[in-house]
């Protein structure tokens, strides 16, 4: 006889477990379908290069508080040598006094009274009398110079202090700034590593290429230079082309964009300053249609500069990974302004 047995319902903990795996899978799958793509390279290279000029901006920042460092050491190292030459002179009036007050001590042991009844020359007696009366002037002399002495020494030591907190802060500030100049390259690379090898060489090729070509056919036009000396340094700049750029770098193996006008310019008997926000007033400023060649051009917020070499074209230092090169304006971001050394 058959069996006719209910079939045995699922418990609910089965049919629990069940459902929450399903709305799992379901969950994973609309997860999956709506999960950003992974970046193309032109992506990639985009924000890689927004960090360059983000790591740019830390670079000319830290070169400021470099040259504003050594500036403060050498103001430290001399108000220093300055106090030390000014307590030598006091322990040298100090000495002096001493000397004086042996001197007195030695002549005027009695009262001038008895001296002058025990001497057997007064004629004698009343010439060592007013020496201790010049005696006594000098020491008041001696008192003075010490006590002006002192309070000048004081100020030096004050002023000493202040610089060297000064120089404290700016140490910190360059501190900070090569940090994030060093995250923002990290952050490139970490970006570049998500890239196949195959797409990373290609952007490395474009790079090579791009300095390779601006140094091989650029057309530079006939115009007139502004000036011999923006002439000489044009042409400095020139002769460094294919040199890598590095950041605080001024030359000759290596150069950050200001480091390259710097030491362009210096080849021309012109000293420049050493940072792009200082080098906007090392010269007058002038707009797009008056530059000349040799001009100094100032791109993105004053954070990069340029030598102008005609024709729309500059020469400059461009960024991490790439070389000194010539370069069409058009490719460079928000132009600012022009300077005329």
């Amino acid at each position: 006889m058959a069996s006719h047995r209910r079939p045995k319902q699922p418990s609910r903990t089965r049919v629990t477990v069940l459902t929450a795996t399903a709305a799992a899978a379901v969950a994973l799958t609309s997860q999956a379908a709506h999960a950003d793509p992974k970046p193309t390279k032109s992506e990639v290279k985009a924000k890689v290069d927004k960090l360059y000029h983000e790591a740019e901006v830390a670079t000319e920042k830290a070169n400021g508080a470099e040259e504003q460092q050594d500036k403060l050491k050498k103001q430290v190292d001399a108000i220093q040598d300055k106090v030390a030459r000014g307590q030598e002179e006091l322990n040298a009036l100090r000495g002096e006094l001493g000397s004086l007050a042996t001197a007195q001590y030695r002549s005027g042991g009695l009262d001038p009274s008895v001296q002058l009844l025990l001497s057997s020359d007064p004629d004698d007696f009343l010439d060592q009398a007013s020496a201790l009366d010049q005696l006594t002037a000098k020491q008041a002399e001696s008192l003075q110079k010490i006590q002006a002495k002192q309070r000048a020494l004081a100020q030096q030591r004050q002023e000493a202090q202040s610089k060297l907190d000064d120089l404290a802060d700016v140490r910190k500030t360059l501190s900070e700034n090569k940090k994030k100049y060093q995250a923002k390259l990290a952050d490139a690379r970490e970006l570049l590593n998500t890239l196949t090898v195959a797409e990373r060489n290609k952007i490395a090729q474009e790079e090579q290429r791009a300095s390779r070509d601006a140094g091989d056919r650029v057309e530079l036009g006939n115009e007139v230079p502004a000036s011999a000396r923006g002439a000489a340094a044009l042409s400095a700049a020139a002769t460094q082309l294919g040199k890598p750029y590095v950041s605080g770098g001024t030359g000759p193996n290596s150069f950050d964009c200001s480091g390259l006008t710097q030491w362009a310019y210096a080849q021309a008997g012109v000293q420049l300053t050493r940072t792009t926000y200082t080098q906007i007033n090392d010269g007058p400023r002038i707009g797009r249609s008056a530059l000349k060649p040799g001009d100094l051009v100032f791109f993105n917020n004053t954070s990069h500069v340029g030598l102008y070499a005609g024709n729309n074209q500059i020469l400059h230092a461009p960024k991490p990974g790439a070389s000194v090169r010539y370069e069409s304006m058009d490719y460079m971001g928000t132009f600012q302004f022009g300077v005329r050394p």
